[in-house]
C-alpha cells in the first residue's frame, strides 16, 4: 500500500510540475494532410521527456492561418489553456500573399504582447519563404524576425524547414509542406532548440 501511495504521489507531483507549451502556427505545425497525432507538436512531449523535461504541448495550429488569424485566436487560447510558453510559428501565409512587411511585423509584435499579457513567455520561430517570390521581398520578409526578436527581447528559434527541404523524400510535391516522415526529426530538432528556455529555473 505504501508503495502505491508513493507512486501516486510521484505521478501527481510530475503532472502538477508540467509546463504547458502552446504552439500557435500554420500548416507547417498543424500537420498538413496528415492525422493530428502525426504532426511534430504531438511528438514533441516525448522528445522533451527524453531530455528530462515534463511539458504538455497544446497544438493550436491551423493550416492557412496568418498572423492576423493568430491575433484573433490567441486571447481565447491563453485564457483556456493558461500556458507558460507560446511558440509563435506564423507569417508564412502572410509572406506568400505578399503582405507589406510593416503589417506582418506589427501583427507578430502584437502576438508577442498578447502572450505577455496572458502571463506566458513568447518564443518566435524564424520563417522564410521561397526565393521565387523575389529575392528582395524574401530577404526583407526573413529580416522581420531577428529584428523583432531583438527589439522585443524574444527568443528566436531557427526555421526547421531549412533542413527538411534538403531531403526530397521528406517533402510533398508542392515543395512547401513536410511529409509525415519528417515529423519525428522536426520534433527532435525543436526539442533541442527549446531545452535552453524550458529548462530555465524561473520558467
Amino acid at each position: 500500500m505504501l508503495r502505491i501511495l508513493t507512486l501516486l504521489c510521484f505521478l501527481w507531483v510530475s503532472s502538477a510540475s508540467a509546463q504547458t507549451l502552446l504552439v500557435l502556427g500554420d500548416s507547417l505545425s498543424a500537420g498538413y494532410q496528415m492525422a493530428a497525432e502525426q504532426a511534430w507538436p504531438a511528438k514533441l512531449p516525448r522528445a522533451l521527456q527524453d531530455r528530462d523535461l515534463n511539458v504538455k504541448v497544446i497544438n493550436a495550429s491551423i493550416s492557412g492561418d496568418t498572423t492576423g488569424n493568430g491575433l484573433q485566436r490567441l486571447p481565447q487560447l491563453l485564457e483556456r489553456h493558461q500556458p507558460e510558453w507560446v511558440l509563435i510559428e506564423l507569417g508564412g501565409n502572410d509572406g506568400l500573399r505578399g503582405w507589406p512587411f510593416n503589417r506582418i511585423r506589427d501583427n507578430l509584435k502584437q502576438l508577442i504582447t498578447q502572450a505577455h499579457t496572458g502571463d506566458a513567455k513568447p518564443l518566435l520561430v524564424q520563417i522564410q519563404i521561397p526565393p521565387n517570390y523575389g529575392q528582395r521581398y524574401a530577404q526583407g520578409f526573413a529580416d522581420i524576425y531577428p529584428t523583432l526578436a531583438e527589439q522585443t527581447q524574444t527568443p528566436l528559434l531557427p526555421f526547421f524547414m531549412e533542413s527538411v527541404i534538403q531531403k526530397p523524400e521528406w517533402m510533398r510535391d508542392d515543395g512547401i509542406h513536410p511529409m509525415p516522415a519528417a515529423q519525428k526529426w522536426i520534433a527532435e530538432f525543436m526539442a533541442e532548440q527549446l531545452v535552453p528556455y524550458l529548462s530555465q529555473p524561473d520558467s
